[in-house]
């Protein structure tokens, strides 16, 4: 005799598997932390392709800092926040250092074809 199951108690009882599952992950995370100034700078890069062990940075206060000498602070906050996001670093001091976030950070350009991260 066979019991029939209702496909509701199926699809709950295979949405709780899954959610109990734990998922082993191979990921090494390197980090590079140095102090500058009042902010910090936090390069984070996860090898395998994981973007989820990236580890978040405030890239509010650290653009704050980078852009406090410019001659136009909201637009250098506005770009330094575009590659911060998009690069997950921002280079120590107020000026310069840009290679040490890397060809993601260098290689961002604008449509005029200048360097987009201050």
């Amino acid at each position: 005799m066979a019991v029939a199951v209702p496909v509701g108690v199926l699809l709950a009882l295979g949405v709780v598997l899954l959610c109990t599952a734990q998922v082993s992950s191979d990921v090494k995370i390197e980090q590079d932390i140095s102090a500058v100034g009042v902010g910090e700078m936090v390069v984070v890069r996860a090898r395998g392709g994981n973007r989820r062990a990236m580890q978040e940075i405030d890239c509010g206060e650290l653009c704050k800092v980078r852009c406090s000498l410019n001659s136009r602070p909201n637009r250098c906050k506005r770009a330094c926040g575009t590659c911060c996001v998009r690069c997950k670093c921002v280079p120590p001091g107020t000026s310069g250092n840009r290679e040490l976030c890397g060809t993601c950070y260098t290689g961002m350009t604008t449509h005029g074809n200048s360097t987009k991260c201050p």
